[in-house]
């Protein structure tokens, strides 16, 4: 496995999926409908389920400046530094499944940290990265 570290916590602003995951697309559409274009800004998906199972999707988008999401009203959620593997999905709007082929693989690692989430780290149009943190 791939492993990435990710050396300082990130803020991210988030739009919550209104389901999973079917209601994907339109979250992210939401998010950048409101957030300022920037060429440095990444933006992630950010899923786990919640305590009946279900799971619970996140678009969001890093603040590059502290404050100046805020004014958007969004929820604020925080990347954990640390060690994460990851599975890189090419051309990820072709076919849904890759991504969740790649965190099915992913989440059978017995180190990953149970209490993280499963993280897209949105590279391009075409790309995006699949993280989950593991304990090391």
């Amino acid at each position: 496995m791939n492993t990435v570290t990710i050396n300082k916590d990130i803020t991210v602003f988030c739009v919550k999926a209104k389901s999973f995951p079917a209601g994907i697309q339109e979250a992210h559409n939401t998010l950048r409908s409101l957030i300022p274009f920037d060429p440095a800004r990444k933006f992630y998906g950010i899923s786990a389920p919640d305590k009946s199972g279900a799971i619970i999707y996140r678009a969001a988008a890093e603040e590059l400046k502290e404050g100046e999401l805020a004014k958007h009203k969004l929820e604020a959620f925080t990347i954990k530094r640390g060690v994460y593997i990851y599975s890189d999905v090419k051309e990820y709007k072709r076919n849904a499944m890759l991504i969740t082929n790649a965190f099915k693989e992913l989440l059978s690692n017995p180190k990953i940290d149970t209490d993280g989430y499963c993280l897209e780290c949105y590279i391009n149009d075409t790309d995006c990265r699949c993280m989950v943190k593991i304990n090391v």
